[in-house]
């Protein structure tokens, strides 16, 4: 891996998101980008001049800057290429340039949100950019303290080629020397359509795997029968993919258990993306 693009906040889920890209880099190879997208405060106007309002530091557009030089300057006396982005703005487009400019391998990104109401609602900015990244995101959920993958658990519906994304994924599988096992839930949420043998006898053949590497089970929830399953073999890594979809298809017929498992997990999650 070549480059990690790793947006940060400086909230408390800054150090274990560079300590999950410092998992994935390889040492003296790996360029680490740590990206910080500045949005300079703006002053509430409708609020009376001297009612209460803290006052903001002036100098605090520098005091991030040093911030950033200094998780910089960390990563390097650590051993690891390191180099900052300052970005003014919003995330989103901040991280969607930076993909354009430097063409990272991977991005690694922090979760704030706890999968409440509002997230799920209204989405958050993992749940965009995992999804609409042109590279794999790794999702750090605040739950995570990810310093190795070795337990790697990959979610499959069994329900269409996935071999392109399992093509690109298993180099990293066998670079971190970690084990990796399938997990299919059936549930009433999630049509069962095509045969589950035809696709783990396709997904074996290609890459040397046994059937004893695929587990079924039955759930009521698709999200909760990962995650239960995620517990029980203490996975380090949950690896799914995303694929191009209709409006019908995203919304009514088939909505994504990927978008879904994005705001939930406590798994550190990573996302590919079919492509089109």
């Amino acid at each position: 891996m070549k480059k990690i693009l790793i947006p940060i906040d400086f909230s408390e889920n800054a150090d274990r998101t560079l300590n999950a890209a410092k998992a994935l880099a390889d040492k003296g190879e790996t360029q680490l980008l740590i990206l910080h997208a500045y949005q300079p405060p703006v002053p509430d106007l409708t609020v009376p001049s001297g009612a209460g309002m803290v006052p903001l530091p002036p100098d605090l557009e520098e005091t991030f800057r040093k911030r950033l030089e200094e998780f910089v300057a960390t990563a390097q006396n650590q051993g690891y290429r390191a180099e900052g982005i300052w970005s003014v703005g919003g995330i989103h487009p901040a991280v969607f340039d930076a993909i354009k400019h430097h063409r990272p391998d991977m991005v690694v990104l922090g979760r704030s949100g706890t999968g409440g109401f509002l997230d799920r609602l209204l989405g958050s900015s993992a749940t965009h950019i995992g999804l609409d990244a042109t590279c794999p995101v790794l999702i750090v959920p605040p739950q995570a303290t990810p310093k190795k993958f070795k337990e790697i658990v990959y979610a499959t519906q069994l329900e269409y080629d996935e071999n392109e994304i399992l093509r690109r994924a298993f180099p990293l599988f066998q670079r971190l020397g970690g084990r990796v096992s399938f997990i299919k839930i059936n549930s009433d949420a999630q049509p069962d359509i095509q045969s589950d043998q035809q696709y783990i006898d396709q997904i074996t053949s290609e890459f040397s795997l046994m059937p004893d590497d695929f587990v079924v089970r039955e759930s009521d929830s698709v999200l909760q029968g990962i995650e239960d399953y995620c517990d029980e073999i203490r996975a380090d890594l949950l690896v799914m993919s995303t694929r191009p979809r209709g409006f019908l298809e995203a919304f009514i017929t088939n909505p994504s258990v990927t978008k879904k498992m994005i705001v939930d997990t406590h798994v550190p999650l990573l996302v590919y993306h079919m492509k089109e």
